[in-house]
């Protein structure tokens, strides 16, 4: 077993908007993100040292970006918890709408993102019970609501891959992309989708039992370690609650989406290789930077990023220097 290792955040970089949920780093060591006032940011210098950190706007996508996914002609997938899936021009800042519904209805707190070789788009649902604005909720209702969705090169809607769910959120391919690894934030596990073979579309456990709650996933290059953030510790009453009767369940929801939420001290990043193996355990019991939500590697750092905080926190990579 892989010993944890402290994870600490050396320094905070501040982007004038709450809420960096998902940060991707490029080829070049710039990391992007998007923040609850809509904006999409790209942060360059990071490895300057002496130097502060260039925060460039790229784009404003109209809603609440959350999961994002880099791509080689530089245009960036967006899932926007309002808008749907989106396609932004890094260059001109246009924003276009790839997908706004699912078999009539609308298309309602997209989490995050794939793009496969072929160009087939994979992405997550993480309810469809409650908004981003009353998450909570779903993590007590405990609804398994959660879907993960394909669309295709031409096609003009997405279509429902697996449902079921609980509150689906990071999704990255394998280095083959013969499956799909999802987070479910509200089981803490990870699951496999498998996409080829005799088994394709089935579902199967790649981690299960996590030490706190999956969010978003990363993996800078195909043969990369699978970044996974712990947005949040294990919480052993909850565990006994999602046991209960569903009533009981959403009684405690309406409670919980009502009541104010503070984050603990206590985050985490775990990193993965494509069959299962524990690469590093990351973690810390009394962080200033709190919720982490995702996390990135550039040449020296892991950048945090996070739904509660203003900025991003850097921490040294592992093995760096």
């Amino acid at each position: 077993m892989i010993p944890s290792t402290a994870l600490v955040p050396r320094r905070l970089i501040a982007l004038g908007g709450r809420g960096p949920e998902d940060v991707v780093a490029d080829t070049r060591g710039r990391v992007l993100t998007g923040v609850e006032d809509g904006r999409i940011l790209r942060l360059d210098g990071l490895d300057e040292p002496g130097r502060a950190p260039r925060v460039q706007v790229l784009a404003e996508t109209g809603g609440r970006p959350l999961g994002l996914e880099l791509l080689a002609d530089d245009t960036l997938l967006v899932c926007d918890a309002e808008r749907g899936l989106l396609r932004v021009d890094l260059d001109s800042g246009v924003v276009r709408v790839l997908a706004d519904s699912v078999a009539g209805q609308r298309l309602r707190f997209a989490s995050n993102v794939v793009a496969l070789s072929d160009g087939t788009v994979y992405f997550t649902v993480s309810t469809t019970r409650y908004p981003l604005a009353q998450w909570i909720g779903d993590i007590v209702e405990h609804t398994g609501t959660g879907r993960l969705l394909r669309l295709a090169p031409d096609a003009k809607e997405p279509e429902l891959v697996v449902d079921g769910l609980q509150f689906a959120n990071g999704l990255v391919a394998a280095e083959d992309e013969s499956f799909l690894v999802v987070a479910e934030t509200g089981a803490r596990r990870l699951t496999r989708v498998r996409l080829t073979g005799p088994r394709a579309g089935r579902t199967e456990p790649f981690a299960e039992n996590l030490p706190g709650m999956p969010d978003n996933i990363w993996r800078g290059a195909p043969d990369g370690p699978i970044w996974v953030a712990l947005a949040g510790p294990r919480v052993p009453p909850l565990d006994l609650l999602h046991r209960a009767a569903p009533a009981v369940r959403r009684s405690a929801a309406g409670v919980a989406v009502r009541a104010p939420y503070r984050p603990t001290g206590m985050i985490g990043a775990l990193a993965y290789g494509d069959h299962g193996t524990v690469l590093h355990r990351l973690a810390a019991r009394h962080s200033r930077y709190r919720m982490v939500t995702s996390v990135c590697e550039t040449a020296d750092h892991l950048v945090l990023g996070s739904l509660w905080e203003r900025g991003v926190a850097l921490c040294p990579r592992p093995g760096a220097g």
